[in-house]
C-alpha cells in the first residue's frame, strides 16, 4: 500500500503519509527522483533508510506539481531548496510522514503505540501532565504527549529544548483523532500557546503535527 493519505492543511500546506510496502525498485519509480539524488540515497548502508528517503521524495512528488529538492542543514533539519516554506519529516517502521507549509513553521512526529514509554514518563512528563494521566488511557496518553512534544520541538527551530520544562501538553483524553493545546516557553522565556492535532493511525501507531506562525 503506497500513499496512505494526503490532505491540505490551513490552505497553503500539506500533510501526507506513506506506508512503505514496496520493494526498493518500486519506491524508486514512485519517488520520481533525479539521478543525482538517487545516487546519494543509495549510498546509505541501511535498506530501511533508503526506503524512508525514497518515501519522502514520493510524498513530495504527490504534494507538488513542481519538482522539489530536499536538503539537510548541519543540525540535520530538512529544508526544500526551491520552496519558500517549512517542512518536517517523521518515520516509524513502515510509516513516513511529512508536513509542509508555505508561511508557517511545522512539526510532525509518528510513534509506535506499543513501545515502552516508561523512560518518557520519567524524563519528559511535567508535574501537571502527571496529574491527568489515568490508568485507563495511560499508555496512549504518554504516546500522544511524546508525539506532540517532538512535533512542537521540530516546529520551534531551537537547538536545545527541555521537554520537561519548556513544553507542556494540556489535559486530554485520547480519541481516534483530536486537537491538543500546548504551552511552549522559548529560550527568551516567552510563553507561547500552540494548537496541535493528533491521530491514531491504527492500533499500532500514532501521529501528531503542529503549525505555528
Amino acid at each position: 500500500m503506497p500513499l496512505y493519505s494526503i490532505e491540505k492543511v490551513e490552505g497553503e500546506g500539506f500533510l501526507a503519509l506513506w506506508e512503505i510496502a514496496e520493494t526498493l525498485e518500486e519506491m524508486i519509480v514512485s519517488s520520481a527522483i533525479p539521478d543525482e539524488e538517487l545516487e546519494n540515497i543509495l549510498k546509505y548502508p541501511s535498506r530501511k533508510r533508503q526506503l524512508e528517503q525514497l518515501a519522502v521524495r514520493a510524498l513530495l512528488h504527490q504534494c507538488f506539481t513542481k519538482k522539489q529538492y530536499l536538503g539537510y542543514e548541519e543540525n540535520n533539519r530538512p529544508f526544500l531548496k526551491n520552496y519558500p516554506g517549512d517542512i518536517s519529516i517523521s518515520h516509524a517502521d513502515k510509516y513516513v510522514g511529512i508536513v509542509v507549509h508555505e508561511s508557517k513553521y511545522v512539526g510532525i512526529d509518528i510513534e509506535g503505540r506499543g513501545r515502552n514509554f516508561l523512560p518518557v514518563e520519567n524524563k519528559v512528563v511535567t508535574e501537571y501532565e502527571h496529574s491527568y494521566l489515568s490508568d485507563k488511557y495511560h499508555d496512549d496518553q504518554l504516546c500522544v504527549i511524546w508525539c506532540a512534544k517532538e512535533a512542537v520541538y521540530k516546529a520551534m527551530h531551537e537547538q536545545r529544548v527541555d521537554f520537561n520544562r519548556q513544553i507542556e501538553i494540556k489535559r486530554f483524553i485520547p480519541k481516534k483523532e483530536g486537537k491538543l493545546g500546548a504551552r511552549f516557553i522559548d529560550s527568551k522565556y516567552e510563553d507561547q500557546i500552540l494548537h496541535l492535532y493528533y491521530k491514531m493511525l491504527n492500533e499500532n501507531y500514532a501521529m501528531a503535527w503542529v503549525l505555528r506562525e
